[in-house]
């Protein structure tokens, strides 16, 4: 008798959302949040809004850098 192992392939899921929190223009929030549209984030990452950031959650850094430089045009 033997056993065989199936790998499991390496995929993120769709409903757990990002491991950390994106910066994304504001106006775009609102809608992802009710209509299930992507949004950018500033490090290009696009994602639907599924969740609001609680104090202290982890931010992505290439966002934050984007963010506090001169990069950055509202």
């Amino acid at each position: 008798m033997s056993t065989q192992v199936q790998e499991r392939p390496d995929v993120k899921e769709a409903d757990t959302g990002p491991e950390m929190f994106h910066y994304v223009k504001k106006d775009k929030i609102a809608e992802s949040a009710v209509m299930g549209v992507y949004v950018e984030a500033l490090c290009g990452e696009k994602f639907p809004v599924t969740k609001a950031p609680k104090p202290g959650s982890p931010v992505c850094p290439a966002c934050k850098e984007i963010f506090e430089s001169d990069r950055f045009v509202d």
